[in-house]
C-alpha cells in the first residue's frame, strides 16, 4: 500500500520589462493560453501559478479574457495565485526597502485582481540570501519555494527533501519548500510514466511526502520544440490523465494547501545560492569550463553523485563583476533608489508626491532582473532589455527632477563614486543630457542619457569570452530529433558563427583614445588586428572641473607613451545649460617633429540597430551613406550623422578639421534558449587623423556631438513618447 504523496505544480510565467510585444504574444499563444485550456478540462487537479508583474500588465492590456478565465479557476479553488516582487527583480540586486515595497505592492494588486489572499511568493531565479527571510516575512509572505540544490548545499540528503522547512532571520519565520531538480528535467521532457514511477518511489519511502515542481511555464510550449511535444503530441493531456489515474495515492495540490496540511520537517538556514545551473553560469569562464570538464570526466564514475553534492558554484552578485555593464545599471538604479528614499522622507506637496510615486513605479520597472545577467538565456546580451532598463531609470530621474527642480534650464557637475569601484567618476548634466565619465579608465564617456527620449546612447556591451564559445568554435551541432531541455540543446541559428567570435581589449564606450600605425586600415581595426601603440585606452587620466553659472567643463589629461615616445594628451568636454551638444577638444603635446601615427577617438552608439532602412548614416552634404550596418571608410569629411527614425534621434559629429571615419557594427556571438546567434551591440564610429605636429610639437582638433530629437518630440502627446511603430 503506497503512502499518500502530494504533488505541487508551481508554474512561473514571466516576460521581462522591455521585451517585444511579439514575444509576449507568441508566449501567450504557445504556452499560457493552451496550458490553461488543457488544464481546465482536468478537474479536480490543482496548480499554483505565479505571473510576473510585467506579464500581468501586458495581459491586462491585451488578453483580459485569459485573466477572467484564470479568476474563475481561482474562485473554484483549482488555481492558487503566488505573489512575488512586482517587476521580478533579483532580490540580491535591490535594497531592502524596495524588496518590501515591490512585494507588498504586488500582493495588493493581485488581491484586487483575483479577489484572493496571496500568502506565497516566487523568488526570482531562486537567488537566495538568508537575510531575505526578514524582508519576506515583513512583507507578509508565509511560504516560498527554493531549489533542492539550496538544501543540499546546506547539507541535506535527497531523502530529506520532501516537505517544507522553517527558516528564520531576526526572529522572523518563513516556510521554504524544496523544488525538485529531477522534476524540472522530467516535466515535460520525459514520458509521464517516468515522473509517476519516481513519485511512487518517493511515496514508498516517505510518509506524507510533498514533491514540488517549481519551474518556468514557458517550458510548456514556448521553449524550442515544446509546443509540438506538449500540445500537438498531447504530452500535457497524457500527463494530467496519468495524474488522475493515480489519484488513489497521489494528490495534486497547491503550495498553500501543502503548507497548511504538512508540518515543517525541521528548521534550516540556507546558504547564499540559486539553482545549480545559475551557480555555474556566474563562475569566471576558466572555472566554468573546468567544472564542465570535470563533470564530463567523472559522469560515469560511481563516486560522482556523492562528490557532486559537495560542489558549489559562484555567488550571484558577482555577475556585476563578470559584466561591468550590469554594475553600471545596478549602481545607477541604486543611486536613484536612495535619492527617492530621501525625497520621500521630506514634506511634499500633492503634485510632488504624485511625481515621486511615478518615479517609484519607473524605478521598480528598471529593477526587472533579466537584463542584469546571462546564462542559458540572452539576458544582458539583449540590447532591448538593457535599453528598457535605462529607459525606466531615466524616466525615474525625470520624475524626481520634476519633483525637486525648477522648470528652467540648469547645469551641474558632480564628482562621486557612481559605480562603486572605489574610484571617482564625473557627471556633467543639464536639463537635456546626462554624461558620465570614468577618469581612471581611459577617461571614457561611459553613459550618455538623452532625457527627451529616455535613451542611454552608451548602453553598449563589450565582447568577452563565454564558456559556450568553445562549442561555437568547435562547430558543434545538435544531434537527434528528441525534445531536449534548453540546458542541453546546441543549435546554430546562423552560419559562420565560429568566424564571428571576437573579443574587445577595452570597453566599447566613447572617447576611447587609440593610436595606430600610419598604414592601419578600417579592416584592421574592425577585425582587431590593429595594434594600439599607446597606453591611453585604459590609462588613468587626471580630472579637473571648470565652472561658470551656465557652463561646465571637464579637463582630462594624461602623460603616457605612444610606441615608446612620451606624449601628453588632454581632452576637454563642455556642456551648457539647456544644450543638447557636447563640445569636445583634444590637444596632444610633446610630439617629435618626424613622428607619424594615426590618432583615433572611438565612439560607440547603442540602441540604434544596423540593417534597417530607417536607421542610416548621413554625410557632410546630408547624403545617405547606407544603413547603420554599413562599413564606412571615408576620408576628408567634416561631419557624420547617425539617424534613427524610430527613436526620433539624430546624433551628429561635427569636426574642426578634415577627418577620416571608420565605422562598423559591433556584434557578439551569444547563446540563448533558442540557440547561438549574432547580436548587434553597438555601432562603432572612429574618427581618425594622421597626426602631423606643429612647430611646437602640438596637434589639436575639436568636435561636437550634437543630439537632435525633434522627430521624437513631434510624436509626443501630453509629455509621453508615442512610438511610430
Amino acid at each position: 500500500m503506497y503512502r499518500p504523496v502530494r504533488l505541487v505544480l508551481l508554474l512561473h510565467n514571466h516576460q521581462p520589462v522591455g521585451n517585444f510585444d511579439s514575444v509576449f504574444e507568441e508566449a501567450f499563444q504557445k504556452s499560457y493560453r493552451p496550458f490553461l485550456e488543457v488544464f481546465q478540462q482536468f478537474s479536480p487537479l490543482k496548480i499554483s501559478l505565479h505571473i510576473s508583474g510585467p506579464l500581468l500588465e501586458w495581459l491586462e492590456q491585451h488578453h483580459s479574457e485569459y485573466l477572467e478565465s484564470l479568476a474563475r479557476l481561482v474562485a473554484e479553488g483549482r488555481v492558487e495565485i503566488i505573489g512575488g516582487a512586482f517587476y521580478e527583480p533579483i532580490l540580491a540586486m535591490i535594497p531592502s526597502h524596495d524588496r518590501v515595497g515591490q512585494i507588498v505592492e504586488y500582493r495588493e494588486h493581485l488581491r484586487e485582481r483575483f479577489r484572493t489572499e496571496v500568502r506565497g511568493m516566487w523568488v526570482a531565479e531562486r537567488v537566495w540570501e538568508q537575510s531575505f527571510t526578514k524582508d519576506l516575512a515583513d512583507a507578509g509572505v508565509r511560504y516560498t519555494v527554493l531549489d533542492d540544490f539550496h538544501f543540499k548545499s546546506a547539507g541535506l540528503n535527497d531523502d530529506q527533501l520532501f516537505g517544507p522547512y522553517v527558516t528564520e532571520d531576526e526572529g522572523r519565520l518563513l516556510a521554504v519548500f524544496p523544488g525538485s531538480e529531477r522534476l524540472r528535467y522530467t516535466i515535460p521532457f520525459a514520458d509521464p510514466q517516468v515522473t509517476i514511477e519516481y513519485l511512487r518511489e518517493v511515496g514508498q519511502k516517505h510518509r506524507h511526502a510533498v514533491a514540488v515542481l517549481g519551474d518556468d511555464g514557458e517550458k510548456f510550449g514556448s521553449w524550442p520544440d515544446t509546443f509540438r511535444h506538449v500540445y500537438e503530441d498531447r504530452w500535457l493531456e497524457r500527463f494530467f490523465e496519468t495524474l488522475l489515474q493515480n489519484s488513489d495515492w497521489l494528490e495534486v495540490t497547491t503550495l498553500g494547501e501543502a503548507f497548511e496540511a504538512v508540518p515543517p520537517l525541521g528548521k534550516i538556514y540556507l546558504p547564499d545560492c540559486s539553482y545549480r545551473e545559475m551557480t555555474e553560469w556566474i563562475l569566471p569562464i576558466e572555472k566554468q569550463q573546468e567544472l564542465e570538464d570535470l563533470a564530463h570526466e567523472f559522469e560515469n564514475d560511481a563516486r560522482w553523485p556523492r562528490l557532486r553534492r559537495f560542489m558549489r558554484g559562484g555567488f550571484w552578485r558577482n555577475f556585476r563583476v563578470k559584466y561591468p555593464e550590469s554594475n553600471e545599471m545596478y549602481s545607477r538604479m541604486l543611486g536613484l533608489s536612495f535619492r527617492l528614499q530621501r525625497e520621500l522622507a521630506c514634506e511634499t506637496t500633492r503634485e510632488q508626491a504624485n511625481y515621486l510615486e511615478q518615479a517609484r513605479r519607473e524605478l521598480y520597472r528598471a529593477q526587472c532582473n533579466c537584463g542584469y545577467w546571462h546564462g542559458a538565456f540572452g539576458g544582458i546580451y539583449l540590447p532591448h532589455l538593457r535599453n528598457a532598463i535605462y529607459h525606466h531609470l531615466i524616466a525615474a530621474e525625470e520624475y524626481l527632477d520634476a519633483a525637486t527642480r525648477p522648470r528652467e534650464p540648469w547645469i551641474e557637475d558632480v564628482v562621486d563614486d557612481f559605480n562603486f569601484d572605489a574610484r571617482l567618476e564625473v557627471r556633467l548634466a543639464n536639463d537635456k543630457l546626462a554624461a558620465y565619465f570614468a577618469p581612471m579608465q581611459g577617461g571614457h564617456l561611459y553613459e550618455l542619457d538623452i532625457r527627451s527620449i529616455r535613451h542611454n546612447l552608451l548602453a553598449t556591451l563589450t565582447r568577452r569570452p563565454e564558456a559556450y564559445h568553445r562549442k561555437v568554435l568547435a562547430g558543434a551541432r545538435s544531434q537527434g530529433d528528441h525534445v531536449a531541455s534548453i540546458h542541453d540543446r546546441i543549435v546554430f541559428k546562423q552560419e559562420g558563427l565560429d568566424r564571428a567570435v571576437r573579443y574587445d581589449g577595452y570597453p566599447r564606450k566613447a572617447l576611447v583614445d587609440l593610436f595606430f600605425a600610419e598604414e592601419t586600415s578600417a579592416t584592421d581595426v574592425e577585425s582587431g588586428q590593429a595594434t594600439d601603440l599607446g597606453d591611453f585606452a585604459l590609462g588613468a587620466y587626471e580630472a579637473k572641473l571648470q565652472r561658470k553659472p551656465q557652463r561646465v567643463r571637464l579637463l582630462l589629461s594624461r602623460e603616457g607613451d605612444v610606441a615608446g615616445i612620451p606624449i601628453r594628451l588632454t581632452k576637454a568636454i563642455s556642456l551648457n545649460a539647456g544644450s543638447s551638444v557636447l563640445e569636445i577638444a583634444y590637444l596632444i603635446e610633446h610630439l617629435p617633429p618626424d613622428f607619424r601615427f594615426q590618432f583615433s577617438v572611438e565612439m560607440n552608439f547603442a540602441g540604434m540597430p544596423p540593417g534597417l532602412s530607417d536607421r542610416y548614416f548621413l554625410g557632410s552634404e546630408q547624403e545617405r551613406l547606407g544603413d547603420l550596418g554599413q562599413r564606412l571608410s571615408i576620408e576628408d569629411a567634416h561631419e557624420l550623422t547617425l539617424v534613427d527614425e524610430w527613436l526620433g534621434l539624430e546624433a551628429a559629429l561635427r569636426f574642426s578639421r578634415p577627418t577620416g571615419f571608420w565605422s562598423f557594427p559591433v556584434q557578439s556571438v551569444n547563446g540563448s534558449e533558442a540557440g547561438f546567434e549574432l547580436v548587434p551591440q553597438s555601432i562603432a564610429v572612429q574618427p581618425h587623423w594622421l597626426v602631423v605636429p606643429d612647430r611646437d610639437g602640438r596637434w589639436m582638433v575639436s568636435f561636437a556631438v550634437a543630439i537632435n530629437t525633434t522627430r521624437a518630440e513631434q510624436r509626443c502627446e501630453n509629455g509621453a513618447l508615442v512610438a511610430s511603430k
